[in-house]
């Protein structure tokens, strides 16, 4: 029976094309293959893919048939490269090939979440610390700067409002910030919306070179899989302009398809908008398309992206551990002095002289 939610991550997808290009490349034939991954799969959702793919394969339909019924689990890119491959009788090396960009894809998304997890933890910690403070701590000795009658600094004074608002109304903002992420995350599924968040964020420094980065990578490095499985150059862009999550590069792919269908160059595109495709990447493709050779050129440029993602994943770690340090500091620095200053001045005013 189908699963009430279907799930089939990435790294079974990239053992179930691995093994299976593996089991072909060594002669079993695919429906053996098949029933073997069967016999092997764990969960529901697996079993139940499984089971389909060998029904249909079973009563004579082609793998990428019945690979096609579960779209939104492999993607459009993953199908047409099987397709290929059970057309031109290289479905072995197309499945393996499929595996190697799982591979590389996974391993550049790791990359870049993991540049982003230090800092999203001291933003946690900073925030935790200074709820704590505010919320649990400073309340508790404020009703001593209340009882003396003199004038508070007006850091104290700053935080009595902001204390006595998180006391009252901590709970409210809490739940107002959870439904604006979850609004948000809704809004994205506008596609209008979605397109001009995608711009706000290939403007923010660093972030932005990151995105693109990342998006350069991963198309070049799906266009190179694609054009190497004798995939036609305008389906193959138009694949790769599918699978690509950030709409104002999708944009201009489809664009790009475009001047194909017209018999110009794809280079032509990427010429024109060089804040999009850096004018090397334009250059390298102008060669490649002179050539004949442009899934190697492509397949070099998604190394090179990488390497810089690479190096500025390392860099942004290290560029903004001392400003979040210096922030932290700020923070808990502001409430220590808002706290110790007027107790400060209670004592000298209880002190003789």
């Amino acid at each position: 029976k189908r699963p009430m939610l279907l799930h089939f991550p990435i790294q079974e997808q990239m053992l179930f094309t691995k093994r299976l290009g593996m089991i072909l490349r060594s002669g079993t034939p695919i429906m053996e293959g098949l029933h073997m991954l069967n016999d092997e799969a764990k969960t529901g959702s697996s079993k139940y893919i499984y089971g389909t793919l060998v029904a249909d394969v079973t009563n004579g339909q082609p793998l990428s048939s019945g690979m096609a019924k579960f779209e939104r689990v492999f993607g459009a890119f993953c199908i047409n490269i099987v397709r290929v491959g059970e057309t031109s009788g290289t479905l072995h090396e197309n499945l393996e090939h499929i595996a190697g960009e799982m591979k590389k894809k996974q391993a550049l998304r790791g990359k870049v979440v993991g540049a982003l997890v230090y800092p999203a933890v001291i933003v946690a910690a900073t925030v935790g610390i200074t709820v704590m403070l505010m919320v649990v701590i400073f309340p508790k000795i404020m009703p001593i700067f209340q009882s003396v009658k003199m004038q508070l600094p007006i850091s104290t004074r700053i935080l009595i409002v902001l204390s006595t608002f998180l006391t009252n109304w901590g709970i409210v903002l809490f739940f107002g910030l959870v439904a604006f992420a979850v609004g948000f995350a809704f809004l994205l599924r506008v596609e209008r919306f979605h397109y001009w968040a995608d711009v706000v964020l290939m403007r923010i420094p660093i972030f932005g070179k990151l995105s693109k980065y990342y998006n350069l990578a991963n198309i070049c490095r799906t266009m190179s899989v694609l054009l190497k499985s004798d995939v036609r150059i305008v389906q193959a862009i138009e694949l790769v302009a599918n699978s690509t999550k950030n709409l104002v590069y999708k944009e201009e792919l489809m664009a790009a398809r475009e001047r194909l269908i017209k018999g110009q160059k794809i280079s032509t595109q990427f010429k024109q908008n060089s804040r999009l495709f850096p004018s090397m990447l334009a250059q390298m493709v102008t060669v490649g398309e002179a050539t004949g050779n442009l899934g190697s050129t492509l397949t070099y440029l998604s190394d090179m992206y990488e390497e810089d993602i690479s190096d500025l994943t390392r860099n942004l770690t290290t560029l903004l551990e001392p400003i979040l340090m210096v922030v932290m500091g700020i923070i808990v620095g502001f409430i220590a002095i808002s706290i110790i200053s007027p107790i400060y001045g209670i004592t000298q005013a209880l002190s003789p002289h």
